[in-house]
């Protein structure tokens, strides 16, 4: 079995009136090979006539952002002309590659009316040869993922990757596979992951035991490169965002919104941002 080398504890870090744990970087972890970055949002409650998320118009280079809405929504539009409202249940997968300028904020509806809000963000890093690409953006409801369901109280809503025989709807060009896994309590769940790669393993909500080690909510588990069984029992009733891809073995250099190769990349990243490079915002 894959065994767990080091459990880290998300940090707490509001940002203004919004509740935000930072799970990667933390003081005992800065990135997990191709995972850069993960903000976890919520769970809280927003009253009615409320600000929303405070994510307006900002740039990005280099990386790519996977947006899981567990509750409430996000209002999207970046300047590449995408514009979505995704509800509870539903992803958003963000290719910054070359660079855009985009704005995460919440529906009027959601503003007026108010509700449950918990949103999660990953960073996931682009390889040296894909950081210029063309900026992507794919916005899926909860109804367009796919849920498969087990016979051991087990519920896998599949992101990127394949599942046995069943396919992500978002595509990554290094691989990258990623679920958000639901536990009745007591249900299991056990599978191979080769070797080699790394492991991304979050739990959002309850209490985990994966080969023998309990993994409590809000902690993220690094493993060693040891195995390749993989053994989970929900001590509850459990959320789990799980991931796993090829390491890419490249510098990573960032600074803001930006993630590159090295310092005078990043430069050139602030001056192409400045000068217009990135294209103009239509608010």
């Amino acid at each position: 079995m894959k065994t767990i080398k080091q459990l880290h504890k998300a940090e707490y870090a509001p940002i203004a009136d919004l509740v935000t744990y930072r799970v990667l970087p933390v003081r005992t972890l800065s990135y997990l090979d191709p995972f850069l970055f993960l903000n976890h949002h919520g769970p809280q409650v927003y009253p009615k006539n409320n600000g929303g998320l405070p994510f307006g118009p900002h740039p990005h280079r280099g990386m790519e952002t996977v947006t899981f809405i567990l509750n409430g929504d996000i209002s999207h539009k970046d300047n590449s002309g995408h514009e979505s409202i995704i509800s509870a249940g539903g992803v958003q997968w963000m290719t910054a590659g070359s660079g855009l300028i985009h704005a995460e904020v919440s529906s009027d509806e959601f503003m007026a009316n108010g509700g449950p809000l918990e949103i999660l963000q990953l960073w996931i890093n682009l390889p040296a040869r894909s950081k210029m690409t063309k900026p992507f953006y794919k916005g899926l409801q909860k109804k367009d993922i796919p849920n498969i369901k087990t016979n051991d109280g087990v519920m896998i809503n599949l992101i990127s990757g394949k599942w046995n025989n069943e396919s992500g709807p978002f595509h990554s060009d290094i691989g990258v596979h990623l679920s958000i896994i639901n536990f009745d309590k007591s249900g299991s769940l056990a599978f191979h992951v080769p070797q080699g790669y790394t492991i991304f393993f979050y739990v959002i909500s309850g209490k985990l035991n994966v080969n023998d080690t309990d993994v409590d909510v809000l902690n993220l588990a690094e493993f060693n490169d040891d195995g390749e069984e993989i053994k989970i029992h929900a001590l509850t009733q459990s959320i789990l965002l799980f991931g796993h891809a090829k390491p890419l073995n490249e510098p990573v250099v960032s600074q803001g919104p930006f993630v590159m190769n090295t310092e005078e990349e990043i430069q050139q990243a602030y001056e192409d941002y400045r000068s217009g490079e990135f294209g103009a915002w239509q608010g």
